[in-house]
């Protein structure tokens, strides 16, 4: 993925430009820089690289908002993470360049192609997700057939080369518009795009290469893991096609709220109630932390409202300094008095003046 770039800055458009300005905008860079038009130019390549990386963000809704909130980080917990060569782009944007110009010949579908990505979410405490945990995820999802191990022939038997586009999956014609080009293909009709033809189907998959099954997986949520955020699991998506290797699993935490504690950053506040007499005089009272209590210290004349800290008892990540317990002090005020009390605190009052 392309680092300290701006997508909006790549495509020359402006950061409110509605979508139908960033199709053009993406059109015009294509055909300046597209890959038949600049042979064995690495420069242009990777511009076309960058640009359609742009594009596949800012003409994505749910991208382009997470772009414009959080940056590369955002985009990349939609589990968006580039392109790795210029095929994989013309096989994400076959439709556009088909609008575009006409398809661009390649043979990317008859290769092995990674499987789809998966998405879950799961929900935890606010506890577990400080301190870490582990949980259990059950779903369905497509794996390589075990008996014919993702060929979708019958064991014993290969899929055989198409006669017809001779592997290539396509029927190709040379578009004479643009120059020259750009070459206009179509799915070869007799294997169906796949450039492979099965003369015995698995019976176990009956062609498909892949059978649906239930799954349980152990899902590991690390110490310190924040509400919203996207924990990938590699090779734990759907099944490839052609041998291709399995898609990930992008799963969503969700954190409980707590009761006792509100997370700021690291840093964990907590409301603790003092009576009158312990914030005047000074004292110690008993507060709770992550991993238990700890005694804090009251100072003499302590405000309500007063923040105090315990350094070290935040959340601590796997990366980064742990963060501090802060401790914000609630006055308790007694609603039943003795005579004495009220004695006591009219002296006070007195004493004290307005």
């Amino acid at each position: 993925m392309a680092q300290h770039t701006d997508y909006y800055e790549i495509l020359g458009i402006s950061k409110d430009a509605k979508d139908e300005d960033i199709k053009k905008a993406y059109r015009k860079l294509a055909l300046k820089y597209h890959p038949d038009r600049n042979p064995d130019n690495k420069e242009a390549e990777e511009k076309f690289k960058k640009m359609s990386e742009a594009y596949a963000v800012l003409s994505d809704p749910e991208k382009r908002k997470a772009y414009d909130t959080r940056g590369w980080a955002g985009v990349r917990d939609t589990g968006f993470e580039g392109f790795r060569d210029v095929d994989d782009i013309f096989s994400s944007f076959g439709d556009i360049f088909g609008d575009f110009f006409g398809r661009r010949f390649y043979t990317a579908e008859a290769r092995a192609a990674p499987g789809a990505d998966l998405r879950s979410a799961v929900s935890v405490s606010f506890m577990d997700a400080a301190l870490g945990t582990e949980r259990e995820l059950r779903f369905q999802k497509s794996t390589a057939c075990p008996q014919c191990g993702g060929s979708g022939a019958k064991p014993g038997t290969q899929p055989q080369t198409c006669p017809k586009c001779g592997g290539s999956g396509h029927a190709v014609r040379r578009d004479g518009r643009m120059g020259g080009f750009f070459s206009v293909s179509s799915a070869c009709p007799q294997c169906n795009g796949e450039g492979k033809i099965i003369t015995e189907h698995c019976t176990a998959c009956h062609g498909a290469g892949s059978v649906v099954k239930p799954v349980t997986i152990t899902l590991r949520v690390p110490a310190g893991t924040g509400d919203g955020d996207v924990l990938r699991l590699r090779g734990q998506g759907e099944a490839g096609a052609h041998g291709g290797p399995p898609g990930d699993l992008y799963v969503t935490v969700r954190v409980a709220p707590s009761d006792t504690f509100t997370r700021r950053g690291n840093d964990i506040i907590h409301e603790a109630k003092v009576n009158f007499a312990t914030a005047a005089l000074g004292g110690e009272i008993e507060v709770p932390t992550l991993k238990g209590k700890a005694t804090l210290k009251i100072p003499r004349g302590t405000q309500s409202g007063q923040t105090l800290r315990l350094r070290g008892q935040g959340i601590k990540p796997l990366r980064g300094v742990q963060g501090d317990l802060f401790v914000r002090i609630l006055l308790t005020v007694p609603k039943d008095l003795t005579q004495k009390q009220e004695e006591l605190l009219k002296q006070f009052s007195t004493e004290r003046g307005p």
